[in-house]
């Protein structure tokens, strides 16, 4: 067993020397003249790379397996009893490299969901009968407990608020970006934030019953319930691999002719169908990895190609994931004054809809920062009052327009109605009693959704479903706006994964897009999941393929690639197994022998590979982006 661990561990450094031996046989026979050099340099090399194979030969024949490393053992054997070293160490080398190939596509696999449940709660303040508290470790928590979290901690249970108020960030179970007003009588999750205020909170949910706990279950089941194909190569030596002994023996057993039968074990032996899977899966995924687009193995490269339903969280997927001012409509005086006056007040507040038109007013270049504050007021749940330069300005909802009197035509309803709609959040401004200004503040929706969510249709995409945690309002918003077939809102992230399920129990191939900690229970669940760079470590680790750049259009590029690459494989496939028929067809027949078989499987290797760089240049030509067609939104 150490052996065996031994040679597992250093697969790669005895491919190095396979390789390394082999180059000094060839420069001792051609610089030197030496055969016999070149002959034990050669042997050597064979005899170092068939142990890491005949290992594997030995534990497939264990559970009944007659797999391909057999094959290549049975032929290195031969090799050596007819003195053809140069040949047993190719094919090893060969082997070994095409497994060091697909390997290294697999450098960024998964880590274990450690870094989950890392984030959290370990601890909890428990606020004890006589109002002191006690930090406890978090498992020691009761249903009925009160805990206390102030502003920056992390929520340790599910409950109700029975006290304080603030803000909490729930990205980390809803996805959304927007930070959410908790007072009594709310509902908090586990593994929120508090980012502003404090809460005293009674537990409904603790320890693995909580929703956060639940996240990191289904990451878990859905990793382990996961399969994984069996690689098409491994499926085809099932019956390859017996044919060739087979036919060996056949051969011998007809011509009593040892070296015409190890012949053909040698030159049945797949060169390039060993090669050929590999060189294509490593030469499509260089491509995407230029392009910043991480695909996760052969595997889900094959998986990819098949996607006929893609699946899209809405928050840092279809949209930016930053909350900011979408829109201004402005009514009285000019807008720059407007602006630097709403400004100057919601820089008096840390609300999250405030500290968007900070920054948004600090973008446009507006000077609100030499405006005089004389005096400024918070009237809870409806906004703020300011006494500005000798003008009362009002920053709130239509609540404080209506309590202050400021009265709103036909238009402005209007225009406030069309702003809701769109699932802005509105920011009303009154200056002097009158309506000044309309601020949406919103998620924006990523520029180039629509053009490349076509392209997905024209590479085969057939189905396009969201499913978000925002409301429905903001998600039929966006679904019309960028033409997506199917949605779905208001989800935890359990219901998410049930309508993965559901779209896999209907029969389709469905790939998940999300960036959040709540996307991972559906990216990992579905066939293929894929995670945008900016999102949380969870989803890029639980993901088949990773877009680093967060692009639409890379989503296209390697979606396209996946197909482009599936057929390759199988034309590379296609190529090996017509040769080496062909070889073991004209061997037989007597018009092929070891020097002209040996010169078409040498050949055969370099086709496949030639035939797999075309992939690099995949993508380099600009195509015409056709005009998007609009789609009815379906519920």
């Amino acid at each position: 067993m150490k052996f065996q661990k031994f040679i597992q561990d250093h697969n790669h450094q005895i491919t190095l020397l396979t390789a390394i031996l082999i180059v000094a046989g060839y420069l001792t026979k051609y610089g030197l003249g030496s055969t016999t050099g070149e002959a034990i340099m050669l042997a050597v090399a064979s005899i170092i790379a068939a142990i890491p194979i005949v290992i594997h030969a030995y534990q497939a024949l264990r559970v009944k397996v007659v797999s391909i490393e057999l094959l290549v053992s049975i032929a290195v054997i031969g090799s050596f009893i007819i003195g053809e070293y140069d040949e047993s160490a190719i094919v090893t080398f060969l082997f070994l490299f095409g497994s060091y190939l697909e390997e290294r596509t697999l450098s960024k696999t998964r880590q274990s969901i450690k870094s989950l449940t890392e984030m959290a709660p370990t601890t909890a303040t428990v606020v004890q009968a006589d109002g002191t508290t006690e930090e406890v470790d978090v498992d020691d928590v009761d249903e009925g407990d009160i805990v206390l979290v102030k502003t920056g901690g992390s929520i340790p249970v599910d409950g109700k608020v029975i006290d304080g108020h603030g803000y909490t960030d729930e990205s980390v179970v809803t996805g959304e970006s927007r930070q959410v007003g908790k007072q009594i009588q709310d509902d908090v999750f586990s593994g929120t934030m508090v980012s502003d205020g404090y809460l005293k909170i009674q537990a409904t949910k603790v320890g693995d019953d909580t929703t956060f706990a639940k996240i990191i279950e289904l990451v878990e089941d859905a990793q382990d319930t996961k399969s994984h194909a069996e690689k098409f190569i491994d499926r085809f030596a099932q019956y390859y691999t017996p044919a060739v002994l087979v036919i060996a023996l056949v051969v011998f057993l007809f011509s009593r002719d040892f070296k015409l039968a190890i012949t053909v074990l040698v030159l049945g032996c797949p060169g390039a169908l060993v090669i050929g899977a590999p060189v294509s899966n490593v030469a499509g995924i260089g491509n995407g990895a230029k392009r910043g687009i991480l695909v996760k193995g052969g595997e889900a490269m094959d998986t990819f190609s098949k996607i006929d339903t893609f699946v899209f969280d809405k928050t840092g997927t279809l949209t930016t994931g930053k909350t900011s001012v979408s829109t201004m409509k402005t009514y009285k005086g000019h807008r720059e004054t407007t602006l630097a006056l709403v400004a100057k007040v919601e820089s008096l507040s840390d609300h999250p809809l405030g500290r968007a038109i900070v920054t948004y007013a600090d973008q446009q270049g507006a000077n609100f920062q030499t405006l005089n504050v004389t005096d400024n007021r918070t009237v809870k749940g409806q906004g703020m009052i300011a006494e500005i330069d000798q003008q009362t300005v009002l920053a709130g909802n239509l609540k404080l327009m209506q309590a202050q009197q400021v009265p709103l035509n036909d238009e402005q309803h209007k225009d406030l109605a069309a702003l809701q709609a769109t699932g802005s959040s509105v920011v009303l401004v009154a200056v002097a009693g009158e309506l000044a200004a309309l601020i949406g503040i919103s998620d924006i929706i990523r520029p180039e959704v629509a053009t490349q969510l076509q392209q997905l249709r024209n590479k085969g995409a057939k189905h396009l479903v969201m499913l978000t945690g925002d409301n429905q309002a903001t998600a039929d918003y966006v679904a019309q706006t960028v033409g997506i077939d199917e949605v779905h809102a208001e989800l935890m992230p359990e219901q998410k994964v049930t309508f993965v399920k559901q779209f896999q129990q209907a029969g389709r191939t469905v790939a998940f897009v999300g960036d959040g900690i709540n996307d991972s229970p559906s990216i990992a669940t579905a066939d293929i999941g894929i995670a945008m760079g900016s999102g949380t470590d969870v989803a890029i680790e639980t993901s088949d393929v990773v877009l680093m750049q967060s692009s639409f259009e890379a989503l296209v590029h390697a979606y396209g690639l996946a197909k482009k690459t599936v057929l390759n494989t199988k034309e590379n496939i296609t190529i090996a197994i017509a040769v080496v028929a062909f070889l073991l067809i004209g061997l037989v027949a007597g018009f092929i022998y070891m020097a002209s078989g040996m010169f078409v499987h040498e050949a055969s290797i370099l086709v496949v590979i030639f035939n797999a760089m075309r992939l690099i240049g995949y993508g380099h030509a600009t195509s015409v982006t056709p005009t998007p067609v609009p789609r009815t939104t379906t519920k």
